[in-house]
C-alpha cells in the first residue's frame, strides 16, 4: 500500500509554475535569465483596488464567514456584468472561488462521473486534464496546428466524440496560443454541442484581453440554445493584475451551481472576505487602468510577433488575445541550433535556458510537442532582451 493515493500521485506538476521557479533559482544564483514562463501580469494591482481591501480589513463583518457561494454584493456584480454581454444570470447562478483553477475544478467535479470522457482541444492549458483525471474522467485531446491557427473546426470534435462524451472544454482566447475563435466559429461549436447533447465548459479569463480586429465572443451568447448545458468560468486574476489575490467564479444553471457550492462548503468554505471585496472593486470600479493594461499587453505582443517571425524554420501564428504565443519549432528541430540537435522540444527549451539563459515552456506540457510558449506578460526592457538571446540562439544553424 503506498504511502499516496494514486490519485494525487497521478497529478504532474505545473509546468508553468515549474519552469518559473526554475527561472528563479538561476536569478538567485546570480545568472541573468529571464523567464517567459508565467502567465502572470507584472503589473500590480490598481490602486482603488488595494484601498478597497485595505477598507474591508477594518470592517468586523469580513472577521467571520460569509456565505460559502460568495459575498452577495460581488454575485450580484458578476451577474451583472454578464448581463451587460447579452448573457442573462441571476446571482444565484454564480459561484465565488478561489481563483479560476478552483472554478475549472469544482466544475468538473460537479459534472463528471468516473469514464465520462471530456474534449479538450490541444495545445491546452496545462491544469484541464489534471482537473478531468481528479473527477474521474478521461480527456480526450483534440489536436490543432499551427496552421490552423490553433482553432478547432467541427468534424475534428465530431470525429472525436464517442457515447461516452460528456462535455466540451472552450477556450477563446486560449491559453497557451493566444488564439481568438471568430464568432461564427463560436457559433456553430455551441450550436454543434448542444445537438450533441453535450456541456460546455467555457473558459472566459482572458475575455478582456483581445486585439487588434478580434473580438471577445461567449459561447452562451452566440450559441443560446446551448445555455441550460454551460458552464462559465473566470476571474479578475489576469485582466485585473490580481493573480495573487485568488478570486474566480462559476456561473451555471441553478441546479449546478447549488452542487458546486454545496462541494465548495465542505471543501474550502468561503473565499477570503478581503480578497472578494477586492474583486468588486475592480468590478464596479473604474476600467481605465484595464484598459492601459491591455494597450500595454498589445504593444508587447506586436513586438514579440514581430521579433519571433525573424526566425529561420519557425511557425508562429499571429496571437489576437491573452498574453502567449505558440511557435512551433518542428523546422527548428529538423535543422538544429549552433550545431546541437535537440531532439524534442523539452530539449531545445533546456538547450535555451542554458545558452540563452531565457526560460520558455514546452510544448509538452500542453499536450504539443514541437513547441513552445512565451508569456509576454513582462516588462518591455526584460522582454525585448529576452526575446534578442532567443531569435539570436534559435537563428543558429
Amino acid at each position: 500500500m503506498g504511502r499516496i493515493s494514486h490519485r494525487v500521485a497521478a497529478i504532474e506538476e505545473s509546468a508553468t509554475l515549474a519552469i518559473s521557479a526554475r527561472a528563479a533559482a538561476l536569478r538567485a544564483e546570480g545568472r541573468p535569465v529571464i523567464g517567459f514562463g508565467a502567465g502572470e501580469p507584472d503589473f500590480p494591482t490598481p490602486p482603488h483596488i488595494v484601498e478597497a481591501a485595505q477598507r474591508a480589513c477594518a470592517d468586523p463583518r469580513f472577521h467571520k464567514y460569509t456565505a460559502t457561494a460568495g459575498l452577495p454584493e460581488l454575485r450580484a456584480a458578476i451577474a451583472e456584468r454578464s448581463t451587460e454581454s447579452a448573457f442573462e444570470v441571476e446571482p444565484s447562478q454564480v459561484v465565488v472561488t478561489n481563483g479560476g483553477k478552483q472554478a475549472v475544478f469544482e466544475a468538473l467535479a460537479t459534472l463528471i462521473d468516473p469514464g465520462d470522457e471530456v474534449l479538450v482541444t490541444a495545445p491546452y492549458w496545462v491544469t484541464y486534464p489534471e482537473a478531468v483525471a481528479l473527477a474521474g474522467g478521461i480527456t480526450v485531446p483534440v489536436a490543432t496546428s499551427a496552421a490552423s491557427g490553433y482553432l478547432a473546426a467541427i468534424d475534428q470534435l465530431e470525429a472525436a466524440t464517442t457515447p461516452r462524451t460528456k462535455l466540451l472544454i472552450f477556450v477563446s482566447p486560449s491559453n497557451p496560443t493566444g488564439a481568438v475563435y471568430p464568432p461564427d466559429n463560436v457559433a456553430a461549436i455551441g450550436s454543434w454541442a448542444a445537438e450533441r447533447g453535450l456541456w460546455v465548459l467555457t473558459d472566459e479569463i482572458y475575455a478582456r484581453l483581445v486585439y487588434g480586429d478580434a473580438t471577445f465572443t461567449s459561447i452562451p451568447v452566440a450559441a443560446p440554445e446551448g445555455r441550460p448545458q454551460t458552464v462559465v468560468v473566470s476571474g479578475v486574476a489576469k485582466s485585473y493584475a490580481m493573480t495573487g489575490w485568488r478570486v474566480g467564479w462559476i456561473i451555471a444553471p441553478n441546479d449546478v451551481a447549488a452542487a458546486a457550492a454545496n462541494l465548495q462548503s465542505h471543501l474550502s468554505s468561503n473565499v477570503a472576505n478581503v480578497a472578494q471585496a477586492a474583486a468588486l472593486a475592480a468590478l464596479t470600479g473604474p476600467q481605465d487602468e484595464v484598459e492601459a493594461m491591455r494597450e500595454a499587453f498589445d504593444r508587447r505582443r506586436r513586438t514579440a510577433y514581430s521579433m519571433l517571425s525573424k526566425v529561420p524554420d519557425m511557425e508562429c501564428p499571429e496571437p489576437l488575445g491573452a498574453f502567449y504565443l505558440f511557435p512551433s519549432v518542428a523546422g527548428v528541430l529538423e535543422r538544429g541550433v549552433g550545431g546541437r540537435h535537440p531532439a524534442t522540444s523539452l530539449e531545445l527549451c533546456a538547450l535555451l535556458l542554458d545558452q540563452a539563459e531565457v526560460a520558455v515552456v514546452p510544448g509538452e506540457a500542453f499536450g504539443t510537442p514541437g513547441a513552445f510558449r512565451l508569456s509576454y506578460a513582462l516588462g518591455d526592457t526584460d522582454l525585448e532582451e529576452g526575446l534578442s538571446r532567443l531569435v539570436s540562439t534559435l537563428s543558429e544553424v
